[in-house]
C-alpha cells in the first residue's frame, strides 16, 4: 500500500520537474538513477531516502522543505492556482521568452494588478476598448 506522504512528495517532485521542463530521464541523469526509479518515486510506489531527496532537491533547484509543502492539508486559493496545469504552462512559456520581452511582460502585469486598479487599456484590433 502506498503511503500518503510518499505520494505527496512524489507529486511535488513531478510538479517541479514538469515546471522546469525536465523529463523523467533528465532528472534521473542528474541524480544518477534510471528513469523508471523516478516514475516509482513520482507515483509514491517507492519511498525517497533522505540522501536521494537531497539530490533531487538540488537537481530541481528547491530546498528539501519544498516537497513537504501542503502536507498539513491546508491549501488556499493561491496554492490551488499554483498546482494548476495552466500555471505551469504559463511559467514555462514566460521563461522560454528572451529576457527583454519577459521584463516587459512582467512590468505590464505589475501595472495591471497595481493596487487592484483596472487601468484603461487600448487593444489594437479589438472591437471592445476600455
Amino acid at each position: 500500500m502506498k503511503n500518503p506522504t510518499d505520494i505527496h512528495i512524489g507529486q511535488r517532485v513531478r510538479h517541479r520537474r514538469w515546471l522546469l521542463g525536465m523529463t523523467q530521464q533528465d532528472l534521473a541523469e542528474c541524480v544518477g538513477i534510471r528513469f523508471q526509479q523516478v516514475q516509482k518515486y513520482e507515483s509514491g510506489a517507492n519511498r525517497i531516502s533522505a540522501a536521494r531527496l537531497w539530490s533531487i532537491a538540488s537537481a530541481l533547484r528547491v530546498p528539501v522543505s519544498y516537497f513537504y509543502g501542503g502536507m498539513d492539508g491546508a491549501t488556499d486559493a493561491t496554492e490551488d492556482r499554483m498546482d494548476a496545469k495552466e500555471t505551469y504552462e504559463l511559467v514555462r512559456a514566460y521563461y522560454a521568452m528572451p529576457e527583454a520581452p519577459r521584463r516587459q511582460l512582467l512590468a505590464l502585469t505589475q501595472l495591471l494588478t497595481k493596487d487592484g486598479e483596472q487601468p484603461a487599456l487600448t487593444v489594437v484590433g479589438a472591437e471592445a476598448r476600455t
